[in-house]
């Protein structure tokens, strides 16, 4: 890969920006103040979770300094620890990812739908949607990193926009009422439990909505300079921080922190704000546009980590083969296109399936960030990171590392089921790692 096909800071930033701020950010936070229990602790909440997210920031921007590889996020794993923790890790990972990107389609084509016609569609037109938007991006990622990225920083920019819109609502001086509410969602005061567990309740998808940044170390081999590395990611969760923070008072301010609490659509009652009834039409089609920047970010991250564990024969060879020409990862593109569509067929009922991910998540989050201490001990491309702010990472690195462990625990405390389904399906990658692919390594 020549250097003019690499990325920069800025598309490293942008990256970073793609693959953190997801449909979530427009309506979790009216779960969140549901969950709270007061409007101080759900501003601390997401203060908090910024806080969290800065620190693994610092810490994956290390990690992506010492071991810049293409699927980093496998190679951490398989590295500092063995590659059956790497390929189950990664393997649920990508299952996952398909999934919630079909999910992610799927509701995509809701707001298409409720553009062009005003009210939801049968199965066919929504199904027809989401393959559409998958094969689209498909067919950008095969010309390439270059022209997926250039894709991707346009459609950033678009839901970066958006959100700013959103923010600047907040200026109008209007209250906007909630048009309705999700029957059957957890709502909680601050009289009926303690203050610690609504907390770390409330913890779980606030960190969600801040997660995503670590899978920018897939990229770790195609960026111009190693020094890019730690600049693009901490740039890149910088800006998440600060959209967060402020969307979040916006809501507070147009809707109010009590009516807010889950109310459905609360992102398309702050683009009323701006252009009244219609405002709903204007938030369908920047929210579709955002459904692409999402399709099209884990089309460029997943078949990275396949190439990865191709590398280290957990996968077939065919998932290391480049495109001659545009350095495309073929197959893996392929395979994770397919895996997306054939769920599509599932519906969004998937996404109920999915919430034992939250559960591993966190045990994949604190245990890649823990590798920081094992690749200093091993000072691994030592040389490479001597900057002033490494001094403060392994601090940052032990906070983040608690952080993600206190998370697993609310999700025990919320859905012990989630847990043990999450726990068993890790087991079942162990257990297939050994059966088919150990002796591979032999």
């Amino acid at each position: 890969m020549t250097a003019r096909n690499k990325l920069g800071q800025l598309d490293l930033s942008l990256i970073v920006v793609s693959l953190v701020i997801g449909m979530g950010i427009f309506r979790n936070p009216a779960s969140v103040a549901a969950t709270s229990g007061t409007s101080s602790i759900f501003f601390l909440l997401w203060i908090a979770g910024g806080l969290i997210a800065l620190a693994g920031a610092f810490t994956y921007a290390e990690i992506g300094q010492r071991l810049p590889a293409m699927g980093g996020y496998y190679k951490i794993f398989a590295y500092c620890y063995h590659p059956s923790v790497g390929f189950s890790v990664n393997a649920i990972i990508i299952i996952s990812n398909a999934a919630s990107l079909a999910v992610v389609a799927l509701i995509g084509a809701d707001y298409v739908s409720d553009l062009l016609y005003g009210k939801p569609s049968g199965i066919l037109f929504n199904s027809f949607v989401a393959i559409a938007a998958v094969a689209l991006f498909f067919v950008v990622n095969l010309f390439g990193l270059r022209t997926s990225s250039k894709t991707q920083n346009v459609l950033i920019i678009i839901k970066v926009g958006l959100v700013l819109l959103l923010i600047s609502s907040m200026f109008k001086g209007l209250v906007i009422e909630p048009h309705g509410y999700e029957e059957g969602s957890p709502l909680y005061s601050l009289k009926d439990h303690n203050p610690l567990s609504l907390f770390i309740i409330s913890l779980i998808p606030v960190c969600f909505a801040y997660g995503g940044y670590q899978q920018t170390i897939n990229f770790g081999a195609e960026v111009k300079d190693n020094k890019i590395i730690p600049r693009g990611i901490l740039m890149g969760i910088v800006i998440v921080i600060a959209l967060y923070l402020a969307i979040n008072l916006a809501y507070t301010q147009v809707i109010g922190y009590d009516k807010m609490k889950n109310a459905s659509a609360i992102g398309s009652l702050l683009c009323e704000a701006w252009f009244g009834k219609f405002g709903g039409k204007v938030f369908d089609a920047l929210m579709f546009l955002s459904v692409l920047a999402y399709v099209n970010i884990l089309l460029m991250s997943n078949p990275r980590v396949m190439f990865a564990m191709s590398e280290d024969r957990v996968l077939p060879k065919l998932f290391s083969y480049k495109h001659p020409k545009t350095d495309a990862l073929v197959m893996g593109l392929v395979t994770f296109s397919l895996i997306t569509i054939i769920v599509t067929f599932f519906g969004k009922g998937v996404d109920n399936i999915l919430n034992f991910t939250m559960f591993l998540d966190g045990i994949g989050m604190s245990t890649s960030a823990f590798t920081i201490f094992i690749l200093r001990k091993r000072k691994v491309n030592e040389e490479l990171t001597g900057a002033g702010w490494n001094r403060l990472v392994p601090y940052l690195a032990a906070f983040f590392v608690f952080s993600y462990s206190m998370i697993d625990v609310g999700v025990v405390m919320k859905d012990v089921k989630a847990a043990i389904i999450g726990t068993g399906l890790l087991l079942f990658f162990l257990l297939l790692y050994f059966l088919f692919y150990h002796k591979k390594k032999d």
